[in-house]
């Protein structure tokens, strides 16, 4: 057998043959020669191809490294050999020299290293035998892959091809080490994939199941997509730091949105820190449009890591988005001064009643622009929760705007006896309440022919209207419904509120009723209620409990939204409840009165919570009022004073005011049932009823009658 050595190989073993004398001679006769120098930057080429091997991602790095040795050892010999006296002991530097040549000359590292593939030295052929017949193994395409997608090609084919599906592409995730996105397809063309699961994905790769999200490929221009193509992120890196350290957007995704999240189905648009106002808005929608938002307002606080029972945080709803507002304190426990710049009404007599939890500022009416009427008016709340505190800005802005306002009250107080100083007209029993709404009714009937001075015809009342020849009329009456159940009066107080609720705001008279509850069994009929709530926007204070405050909200709504909540008190959380349980420690009292908050009904069905504007009671109101009360015209009380009607409403109750005198027989007996004897309360009298069954316009009305006559 005859063997040829290839021509680059000779060439080779003749440059080392050549080189060896001159690495050992050059440094000890010539130190400064040239050769010295060419030497030493071939040696410092070679350690700069050693590195850049070294970092390389492309395969061989080991030859690569091999093939640049000679050039690093021929400098090593070099330097070694300057740095010896002579030729080194027992002539180290010729040894050195000739080492180095019988290393190139056996590994030959440029020639036989420079091919990826090494191929045998030329031989003569030999004449093989005809082999057997080998079945061929269909040649994978080399589509010039990169080295991360071959290696996850190889782990994947080592797992079985899970779900019978091929490797197309690996992407690494930018500055990650071990996050990338495979995208996969079924190995035979038109088969969908089925079967492959995140456990599956997960196996080959050696992450946990929880780190794989397999979502669908889109189609696009130069690439297949559908049910045969599927997109696998396995991201075990990001999971790690979405665990210890995530962003607001994947806390909002991982604790709300989820299917046991506060707000199910949400996705946060976007957390912003508003540092001025000392408050945290979190803006989220629903992810399907059309979803209403379901939110747990004490889980979102957990979840999110707020405080969930200090007052500080609320929501709005709109439509499919919702707004989580987390203040740093009670934001409604700030007090909002009344003034005359915010109670005066404008051109569609709107004005400033409070501010809401954002600062945005509420208003409310004092006549209704867009239905060319009055505007009727409705509180509710308990004891002193802030009803009277309303009905004194309320009263300043009608006043404001040209309006006559009368209060009645069950009892005295000082607050409206302060109020009765700049309106027309004020008292403070049940006897007085019936007078006034009594007075409006009539009222009614003589506005009815008042003639206009345009053209000396009478005509509705329309806010607004200079020709105009009244003032609209406001009628107050607070604790309506303790009167209403007044053993003397409150049968005429029901029934003249109810008239003038229905008729009132043809004649420019609005019925300001004020309780503690909007229901018909505690003094509101059905359509005083109606009436109440179409015509006016509802202030809703304190009811008690916030169970309370959210059903008499609902009692005032057509349809009933999310109604916020008011609490008795408003108290920020201080430390554990637990560890103060455990070391036998009271609760810190560090609450704030609610006092002033409500909820307002808007025309739009929505539920608002605001604070409404402080007057101080213990100041003069005058600033808030105008410099004149306003009155009656002369006409009408000259026709109030004609049926009369006019006249000190605190006296005490006038022979035949209310029932017909009694014969002289029937004194005793008539004047119990006027003061309240028997069940039935209010002085019916046989004559009486009789005056009222000529006017019966409902069933419950006949039934009052027919019990009249009856004596039941």
């Amino acid at each position: 057998m005859t063997t040829t050595t290839p021509r680059s190989v000779a060439l080779e073993r003749l440059a080392y043959t050549v080189a060896a004398p001159v690495l050992a001679v050059a440094p000890n006769l010539y130190p400064d020669s040239p050769v010295n120098q060419v030497v030493q930057l071939a040696g410092a080429a070679g350690i700069g191809g050693w590195f850049l091997a070294y970092k390389g991602e492309e395969p061989g790095a080991g030859r690569k490294i091999l093939r640049w040795s000679p050039l690093v050892l021929a400098a090593a010999v070099d330097v070694a050999a300057g740095h010896t006296g002579g030729f080194g002991p027992y002539w180290m530097d010729g040894l050195l020299a000739a080492g180095w040549a019988a290393a190139g000359y056996l590994v030959m590292p440029f020639s036989r290293h420079t091919r990826r593939r090494h191929r045998p030295a030329l031989a003569t052929p030999i004449p093989q035998p005809a082999p057997a017949e080998i079945l061929e193994q269909p040649a994978v395409p080399d589509d010039g892959a990169d080295l991360l997608t071959r290696d996850a090609r190889m782990l994947w084919e080592q797992a079985g091809m899970p779900g019978r599906t091929h490797i197309v592409k690996a992407t690494r995730h930018p500055g990650q080490q071990h996050d990338m996105t495979i995208l996969l397809r079924a190995t035979e063309t038109g088969r969908p994939i089925t079967g492959l699961s995140e456990a599956a994905v997960a196996a080959p790769f050696g992450v946990h199941s929880s780190d794989i999200v397999l979502a669908e490929v889109a189609i696009q221009p130069g690439r297949q997509g559908g049910p045969g193509w599927i997109e696998a992120r396995i991201t075990p890196d990001a999971n790690q730091r979405r665990r210890t350290q995530p962003t607001a957007q994947e806390r909002w995704t991982d604790r709300v949105g989820g299917p046991k999240g506060g707000a199910p189905g949400s996705e946060l648009v976007h957390r912003t820190r508003d540092d001025e106002r000392g408050v945290t808005f979190y803006r989220a929608k629903m992810a399907d449009s059309t979803d209403t938002p379901r939110i747990d307002l004490p889980k979102v606080c957990r979840a999110l890591g707020l405080p969930e029972d200090d007052s500080c945080v609320f929501v709005l709803i709109d439509g499919s988005e919702f707004l989580i507002s987390a203040f740093d304190s009670p934001p409604l426990s700030q007090i909002f001064p009344a003034t005359r710049e915010l109670l005066t009404p404008d051109a569609k007599g709107m004005y400033v009643c409070g501010f809401t939890i954002t600062g945005q500022p509420v208003k409310t009416m004092v006549y209704q622009h867009d239905k060319n009427a009055p505007a009727h008016g409705l509180t509710l709340g308990v004891s002193r929760s802030g009803k009277t505190q309303f009905f004194a800005i309320h009263m300043a802005a009608q006043s404001l705007d040209g309006e006559v306002v009368w209060l009645g009250t069950v009892r005295k107080d000082e607050k409206t006896t302060v109020l009765g100083r700049y309106i027309d007209r004020q008292g403070s029993n049940a006897l007085w309440m019936a007078r006034s709404l009594r007075a409006a009714k009539a009222l009614c009937e003589i506005r009815a022919e008042m003639p206009w001075p345009h053209d000396g015809q009478p005509h509705d009342y329309k806010p607004g209207d200079a020709r105009c020849p009244y003032r609209q009329l406001n009628v107050y009456g607070d604790e309506f419904m303790t009167a209403a159940q007044d053993g003397d009066f409150g049968e005429f107080i029901q029934e003249d509120g109810d008239d003038l609720t229905v008729t009132g705001l043809k004649y420019g008279i609005g019925f300001n009723p004020a309780g503690q509850s909007p229901f018909a069994h505690n003094g509101f009929s059905t359509e005083m209620k109606d009436n109440l709530r179409q015509n006016s926007r509802p202030v809703i204070f304190n009811m008690g409990s916030p169970g309370a405050t959210r059903k008499a909200a609902e009692g005032t709504m057509e349809n009933a939204y999310d109604v916020p909540t008011i609490p008795a008190r408003y108290s920020r959380s201080e430390g554990s409840a637990i560890e103060r349980a455990m070391r036998g420690e009271a609760d810190p009292e560090n609450g704030v009165s609610t006092g002033g908050v409500a909820v307002i009904v808007l025309d739009n069905g929505r539920a608002v919570l605001m604070r409404s504007l402080y007057a101080d009671f213990d100041t003069d109101l005058s600033e808030l009022f105008p410099d004149e009360v306003n009155r009656l015209t002369d006409h009408e009380i000259s026709e109030l004073e004609k049926r009369g009607l006019w006249f000190d409403w605190n006296e005490p109750v006038r022979p035949g005011e209310f029932w017909p005198e009694p014969d002289e027989d029937d004194e005793g007996e008539d004047r119990s049932r006027r003061r309240g004897g028997g069940k039935g309360g209010g002085g019916r009298s046989p004559k009486g009823s009789g005056r009222r069954s000529e006017q019966v316009a409902s069933p419950r009305q006949a039934l009052e009658a027919i019990k009249s006559l009856t004596d039941a």
